[in-house]
């Protein structure tokens, strides 16, 4: 499908859940897609809204479904709101933090002291949320207080919802939406449809957006950023969004396949 385009794609943006994986299943055989990606010569980064790992922890897990990639060839949320917070905050500071491994590592190289204990009533300078599996109410109260006194509100992304082999669970979204409900304050949103991955994973490969395929399963986050970034979009239907979706999408996306194999002609 990727020839129906012209000019050619010189670089792939491609999202993770629901495109290579459904939590630990992987969708289709990475090795093979992985090989087919690099026969065709095509840059690739991979840029997930999901700030729950690292990316030498990415790199592991694709690793064990066959890709070998570098970490610089992953983009994360995470990533992302480090950037965004080092760029507003240059002398570093403490921040509270609802999520996991990715988002906490993320914070702490860039410089920033990190609180996630929501019995520590310490200043802040910034709350950050993101996909959290061992969220309590507690976090949530102490996230809302730190918001309700001032402090600039971050989240990692939008996605309201997560797909596993069982089925859509709640994501980063659901977390926000809570926390947005007790405080009334919007968060500043760094994952897709921002431009912030994508603008990085496009600075990493060296490319321009319109030389750029943004990969993606679902239309509101992967489709609506690659669209607003300059970069041509393929909805895959692994995922998320649906065939029935993506003809009722404005703009329609450039490609519409079933998979990323069929997409990349694996």
């Amino acid at each position: 499908m990727l020839d129906q385009l012209t000019p050619a794609v010189r670089g792939l943006i491609v999202d993770m859940d629901g495109v290579l994986w459904k939590d630990t299943t992987p969708i289709g055989d990475l090795r093979a897609i992985s090989d087919c990606i690099k026969d065709r010569g095509l840059e690739l980064i991979l840029a997930t809204n999901n700030a729950t790992a690292t990316p030498a922890e990415y790199v592991a897990k694709l690793h064990g479904f066959g890709m070998d990639l570098e970490p610089s060839q992953i983009a994360t949320s995470a990533d992302a709101v480090a950037d965004a917070l080092g760029a507003r905050f240059p002398k570093r500071g403490t921040v509270f933090v609802v999520g996991e491994d990715g988002v906490i590592q993320a914070l702490t190289q860039q410089g920033f002291a990190v609180i996630t204990d929501p019995t520590d009533e310490a200043a802040v300078m910034a709350v950050v949320v993101g996909f959290d599996r061992t969220l309590t109410y507690r976090k949530l109260v102490r996230a809302s207080l730190h918001i309700r006194g001032g402090v600039p509100f971050y989240g990692t992304n939008p996605d309201v919802s997560f797909p596993t082999p069982a089925g859509l669970v709640p994501g980063a979204g659901a977390i926000l939406a809570a926390i947005v409900a007790a405080t009334s304050a919007q968060p500043i949103v760094v994952g897709k449809p921002a431009p912030f991955m994508l603008q990085l994973s496009a600075q990493r490969m060296h490319l321009q957006a319109s030389e750029i395929l943004v990969v993606g399963d679902r239309l509101e986050t992967d489709v609506a950023g690659g669209q607003a970034f300059g970069a041509r979009t393929a909805l895959v239907l692994s995922g998320v969004s649906t065939r029935a979706q993506a003809e009722a999408w404005q703009p329609q996306p450039d490609l519409v396949s079933r998979d990323l194999a069929e997409l990349i002609g694996a």
